[in-house]
């Protein structure tokens, strides 16, 4: 199974968590701030990281910055706040899932075992090119102002990269691929998500907020269907 780092200042929370991964068979480590478990997960040795917001020291944003900087863990964010600013901050940080405070441990655990789940698919996907993708194949949107290498995944705004999260990028590739096609939201989750998603589905909705900040001047080629999903407009 897997070796879970569990991050939060109250004793009673790590306890709760460390409990019933113990009983689903993972191997737990418990840090109570942030600067701890900096240091933990330099030295390695975890599948994943699940970390509170709110801690003395260093908090659970700032210590997922410097964790990014040399590792690529999964990590789940807790906090006893649900608000969207939280969620997006976390997101462009890096995180792969966002629970909200008071949580059940058995719906914690199955979304540690989704998240694994995913990143390990997304692992064998970088490992193993599509076959079926060109070689170099560019996508050229708003007269070359919004330009995409498909194989590469980079995407340019108006000839500069855009820096955007794992997440964003599979979303707008996802998007890109079926432009001009009407995608309904649990379309949207399965696909880029997996059909195993536990969650929100709100955080699409965070996500597509994110990517469309990412796109800029050319955010308007996400369009809104409402009561549907979204669709990416290619004839803009």
């Amino acid at each position: 199974m897997y070796h879970i780092l569990v991050v939060d200042d109250e004793e009673m929370i790590r306890k709760l968590i460390a409990k019933y991964a113990v009983y689903e068979g993972h191997t737990v480590t418990e840090a109570e701030n942030g600067m701890e478990a900096v240091e933990l997960c330099r030295a390695g040795g975890f599948d994943l990281m699940i970390i509170d917001i709110m801690m003395p020291e260093l908090d659970g944003f700032s210590a997922c910055r410097e964790i990014r900087k040399f590792s690529g863990i999964p990590i789940i964010m807790l906090s006893a706040r649900g608000e969207e600013y939280d969620k997006i901050n976390g997101f462009e940080l890096g995180i792969d899932d966002y629970v909200v405070k008071p949580f059940s441990p058995k719906e914690l655990m199955l979304r540690v075992n989704a998240v694994m789940k995913r990143t390990s698919a997304a692992g064998r996907e970088t490992a193993e090119p599509e076959k079926d993708v060109p070689k170099n194949e560019i996508v050229e949107l708003a007269g070359g102002g919004l330009r995409a290498d498909v194989t590469a995944r980079i995407v340019y705004v108006d000839g500069k990269r855009a820096d955007m999260t794992p997440k964003e990028y599979d979303l707008f590739f996802y998007m890109l691929k079926n432009r001009n096609i009407a995608l309904t939201r649990e379309k949207l989750i399965t696909e880029v998500w997996g059909y195993d998603y536990f969650g929100d589905d709100r955080t699409l909705d965070t996500h597509i907020k994110l990517l469309r900040r990412s796109l800029g001047p050319y955010a308007d080629f996400i369009v809104t269907l409402r009561g549907v999903g979204y669709r990416f407009d290619a004839e803009k």
